[in-house]
């Protein structure tokens, strides 16, 4: 696997580069980013697209333009993954961006790489809302955040990478890069259901809702603000299609996308916290609408 490298260059200078102002798009998992974070990077993915696609001049020369410049099909990949966040968060996408189903080259350089965004994002939310997963201290913490993500991409590997956290073999650092690097692989559908079915374990049990005392805390962590170009809904998202009767039983017979929907439905209603920190709760759903 090829690592990305910190993005340079004999034209970047640190100065300039704080020039350009605070544009970004995180390589880090959504999940872990604020309601302003996530909503902005929306906003600002859609300008470097736009950008990259149409040929304009504004901010052509910046440096997450110049990063993403030929990787435009990965650039929609990464919208599709926002998007599938901000859906669990109950906020609505006004602006959908097609995306195909081949194998999109994703930029091999970072901007930063993914333990200094840990920690450019634990400067800027100290004592301030963070995101719907809490920022790892450890690279245990990490590892639990991304098991089921990993699972769906290649169950030795995850297997592998497990063994190696808990005999501490891995730094933080570069566990962080591997499992940006693995999460940026499709998934296939066999893996996919595999780690749902899996997830669905934690919460095939429960059916009862948030408590009351526990729902303001829950809900605070998911979404409680307006989005751009729409609100939230104030539910849970809801089951893609409603599960047939005889069906409940059984939910290896469910269609892929209803499995991931009413897994997350029953995850946000019981607030069951392994899955709420979970990377796959949302990103796994970013991969089943691409076009073909």
């Amino acid at each position: 696997m090829t690592v990305p490298r910190p993005f340079s260059s004999r034209n970047d200078h640190p100065i300039r580069c704080t020039l350009w102002g605070a544009m970004r798009i995180w390589d880090i998992d959504p999940g872990y980013l604020s309601r302003g974070n996530l909503l902005g990077e929306h906003r600002e993915l859609h300008a470097i697209l736009s950008i990259i696609e149409h040929d304009k001049t504004g901010y052509a020369n910046h440096p997450e333009t110049r990063r993403w410049r030929g990787h435009d099909g990965a650039l929609r990949m990464r919208h599709a993954q926002l998007a599938a966040e901000m859906s669990l968060r109950s906020y609505t996408d006004r602006t959908p961006v097609p995306v195909s189903r081949g194998n999109h080259p994703w930029p091999n350089t970072y901007i930063d790489p993914p333990e200094k965004q840990f920690a450019i994002l634990a400067r800027k939310y100290a004592g301030a809302p963070a995101g719907r997963i809490p920022l790892p201290r450890t690279s245990e913490e990490l590892w639990s955040h991304h098991k089921y993500s990993i699972m769906a991409r290649d169950p030795e590997r995850a297997r592998r990478l497990g063994r190696a956290v808990a005999r501490r073999d891995l730094a933080f650092s570069d566990l962080a890069s591997e499992l940006v690097e693995l999460l940026r692989v499709r998934p296939s559908e066999g893996g996919t259901r595999n780690a749902a079915l899996h997830m669905w374990g934690h919460v095939s049990h429960c059916r009862a809702r948030v408590p009351a005392e526990h729902g303001s805390e829950v809900s605070a962590a998911l979404s409680d603000t307006e989005a751009e170009g729409g609100g939230p809904s104030g539910d849970p998202p809801p089951d893609a299609t409603a599960i047939r009767p005889g069906q409940e039983a059984n939910p290896q017979a469910w269609p892929l996308d209803e499995l991931l929907a009413k897994t997350q439905r029953r995850a946000l209603e019981i607030g069951e916290p392994y899955l709420i920190r979970s990377t796959a709760l949302a990103e796994l759903a970013a991969w089943l609408h691409a076009v073909e």
